[in-house]
Parts: C-alpha cells; sequence; structure tokens
C-alpha cells in the first residue's frame, strides 16, 4: 500500500494551496474564507521515484461549536488515523496561536510522524524570525515554505520521505485479502458485513477503520483470510444535506485506496442507479479488482428471465467495466453470500497475475496478423513487442513506431484479445503506449 500525507492544521493557513502544489494540479478549491468545502480531497503524487497519496483536511477548530467546523475536524481526525506521516501547516503572518498549540497536543496523542510547516513565507533568501517561536509546540524542526511560490516543498516532501516505510516492506504483504465494501446508502453494506461474520466467524477482531462508524473486520473461514472494510455510503451531491456526509467520498476513497478488492453493491429494487455508476467509477479508476454485488434478490419478484434481464441492465449501465463478475445475493437470507469467497479469491489472483513477455509476444504476433494495425496517410501502425510492468491492476507497455497511429479502438482490441487468452476477469488492465523509432527497434 502507498504511503499516505495528510496535510492538516486550523482554518485559513493554506492548506489547499499546499496541496495543490505538492500534486502539481489544482485540485481544491482555494478561498480566503475559513472551511470552504472542498470536492477533491485525495490524490496520488510522486517524489524521489516513489509514489504516495497525499489527503487535504478540512481545518481543525479545536473546542469549535460551529457543527460544520467539528464536522471538519473529524474528518480531519480519519485522515490522521490512517496517515503514514502527517503535515502541519501553520501561517508566519498570524503567528503562533492557541489553536495551534491545540492541534500540536492533538497530533502528538496520535503517535504518527509529524513534519511542521510554517506556510507563506514568500520572500526567498530571508528568514523571517517570527519561525523560532513554532520550535514552542515540540514538534521539531519547522521548515519554511510558501505554498503559493513552491519554495520549500522539496524539503517538506524530502522530511516526509523520511518517514515512508521502505518499498519492500510494503510489498510484503501477508495473505489477508483486503475487501473494501462500497456503494450509495442503504443498499445493505452493514446487514452483508454483519450476515458474513455471523455465518463465517473463525476468528474476529475490531480494528478502528476508516470511519469513525464502522470497523474494519477481520476473519478467516476455509476459503482465506480476508479484512472487510466497511465505508459509508456516497450520496449524489444535491442530496447530500448533513455535513458529515459531505466526507463519505473521503472514506470510500481511502477504503478503496487500501483495499485488494472491491464489492460494489447495487440495490436490486432500484437497479443502478447514477450515484451506482460514480461509486463503481472510483473502485475503476483505482485499478482495483471488482465485484459487482446485486444485493436484495430476494425482495424482487422474479420469473425464469429476471436475472438475465438484471444482468443486462447492469452491463449496460456499468459498461466500462465489463470485466467485473457480478453477482446476485440477499444479506438478509444469506442467499449466495458463500460463494463471494471463491468470486473475491478469483478477481484477486487475477490481479496479481503476471504474464511473460514471451507468451505476450506470440499473442501480439497473432493478433497483429488477424486484424492489421490501422495505418494514416500510407504510415502504418507498427508493434514491435509487448511486456508487462506491473500487477494491481496488470499493466501492459506496448513499444511502436508512432503513438498517434495507435487508435483508441486498436487498444481495445489488444485488451480484448489479452482477456480472452489469459481471463484477468474482475480487475481493469492498463495498456501504456510508448513510442520507439524503426531504427531503435
Amino acid at each position: 500500500m502507498k504511503p499516505l500525507v495528510a496535510i492538516v492544521g486550523r482554518p485559513n493557513v493554506g492548506k489547499s494551496m499546499l496541496f495543490n502544489k505538492l500534486c502539481g494540479q489544482r485540485l481544491s478549491i482555494v478561498e480566503d474564507t475559513p472551511g470552504v468545502t472542498r470536492d477533491r480531497l485525495y490524490a496520488e503524487c510522486e517524489w524521489r521515484n516513489r509514489k504516495f497519496n497525499i489527503v487535504d483536511t478540512g481545518g481543525i477548530e479545536p473546542g469549535t461549536d460551529n457543527e460544520i467546523l467539528a464536522f471538519m475536524r473529524a474528518q480531519a481526525e480519519i485522515a490522521i488515523q490512517n496517515a503514514t506521516v502527517i503535515i502541519f501547516v501553520c501561517d508566519i503572518k498570524t503567528g503562533l496561536t492557541a489553536s495551534d498549540h491545540e492541534v500540536a497536543k492533538m497530533l502528538l496523542k496520535s503517535g504518527k510522524p509529524v513534519v511542521l510547516a510554517i506556510n507563506k513565507m514568500d520572500q526567498v533568501g530571508h528568514t523571517n524570525p517570527d519561525i523560532y517561536e513554532f520550535y514552542n509546540l515540540g514538534l521539531g524542526d519547522p521548515i519554511p515554505v510558501s505554498a503559493v511560490h513552491g519554495h520549500g516543498t522539496g524539503d517538506l516532501l524530502d522530511a516526509c520521505f523520511e518517514y515512508f516505510p521502505p518499498e519492500e516492506e510494503e510489498e510484503l504483504d501477508d495473505d489477508v485479502i483486503k475487501v473494501a465494501i462500497i456503494g450509495k446508502p442503504n443498499v445493505g453494506k452493514s446487514s452483508l458485513v454483519n450476515r458474513i461474520l455471523g455465518e463465517q466467524r473463525v476468528i474476529v477482531s475490531n480494528m478502528a477503520g476508516t470511519t469513525r462508524d464502522a470497523v474494519d473486520s477481520y476473519f478467516e473461514n476455509d476459503k482465506g483470510k480476508y479484512l472487510l472494510i466497511d465505508t459509508a455510503g456516497m450520496r449524489k451531491k444535491s442530496k447530500v444535506d448533513d455535513p458529515i456526509e459531505k466526507f463519505s467520498v473521503l472514506r470510500a476513497t481511502m477504503a478503496i485506496e487500501r483495499s485488494d478488492v472491491c464489492l460494489i453493491l447495487i440495490d436490486a429494487n432500484e437497479g443502478v442507479t447514477e450515484q451506482d455508476t460514480k461509486v463503481a467509477g472510483l473502485a475503476h479508476e483505482a485499478g482495483k479488482a471488482c465485484i459487482i454485488v446485486v444485493n436484495k434478490w430476494d425482495a424482487v419478484e422474479k420469473d425464469d428471465k429476471t436475472m438475465d434481464h438484471m444482468r443486462e441492465e447492469v452491463r449496460r449501465d456499468l459498461s466500462y467495466m465489463p470485466y467485473a463478475p457480478i453477482l446476485f445475493i440477499s444479506a438478509l437470507t444469506g442467499q449466495r453470500v458463500p460463494r463471494l469467497f471463491e468470486l473475491i479469491n478469483y478477481v484477486n489472483d487475477q490481479a496479481a497475475m503476471r504474464i511473460t513477455t514471451g507468451m505476450l509476444n506470440t499473442l501480439l504476433a497473432d493478433a497483429t496478423a488477424r486484424v492489421q494495425p490501422p495505418s494514416d496517410k500510407g504510415r502504418r501502425l507498427k508493434v514491435f513487442y509487448m511486456t508487462q510492468v506491473g500487477v494491481r491492476p496488470p499493466h501492459f507497455v506496448c513499444f511502436c513506431n508512432d503513438a498517434k497511429l495507435f487508435h483508441f479502438s486498436y487498444q481495445r482490441y489488444l485488451e480484448n484479445q489479452i482477456r480472452n487468452t489469459f481471463g484477468l476477469e474482475g480487475t481493469p488492465v492498463r495498456l501504456t503506449i510508448r513510442q520507439k523509432s524503426d531504427k531503435e527497434g
């Protein structure tokens, strides 16, 4: 799992601007009003050839009675619980405040490594002597940064990098499969967790998870060892009146990120809604192995065609993930719930599959002979060779003479050939095109 860096601090110290600067994209909405709600809080970054995730949080206002600020504090606490390292942002212009002391106490209590960033140090070559008062927080050396200009961000990332676990340790994962259960509210996520734990329980322990209202549940059965990650349901933005629900996407995204397999729950009575397509899209974009689980199947009036019709509807509405198997269950009665574990194991293995370069190039030769690569203005695409560069999801690189000629439809054709030959059911496939001149080839 990639390290997670959480940016925290009281409102209006420049956390979102720093987040945008570190990830190189304008993902957070930046305004001068404290407590601005942001749509996008999560991004992947790279530093010193190491990928990691960064999460922007709402400002922590200690001891506040304001409901929204209290919820923002709760959201920040969720991020802190899951962080590898925390960047605590303070503001040189307002100086050290009582709130900063309160936040520092909270961070010290968390036991997580903390890197102290003093923002708005916009002048180069001049150190504002006010920075020294931040030593009083007891969090080590303050690092001067300017989120506006980007000064000091390299030093800041270097300091965070020191706390990242060695890469080998991250890869060494035991045989526990992490399963995120995602979906909009009231599709039966908790019922499914309760059904599984009630029926399949061998060993159960509760560990604090991504949400305060849900826990990660570990259990074993004869099929293997699993960690179930329950998530808050995600609703349409127009329906989100309760401020706490604004954090459900953050929670679900964090749960998806640390999972191996995602169970996308859909209500059989409603079919695939617009919100379901968004939830499923998060798992698809994250490259996770997926199973589409149609729940509440017991509540549907059925004839011998009902399941086929429902399957067709799901395939049509979630057309971007034709690889995901569909299972019809009832968490209430337990119908087909035991089959989930075979499927979880299967898609987990498929996502981790490695295919030799020799086998891939035999497939490539066959595929290009069967359907000739496209040409444009007399110049024909030549695909020299293909190799696999990663798993979870399987990631292939194709080397060709001209990337512009590699039409999307031909990429789709090659992806389908890979799937037809090697399976890869239940997992997205990434295909990267690299250009290499004829002379090099």
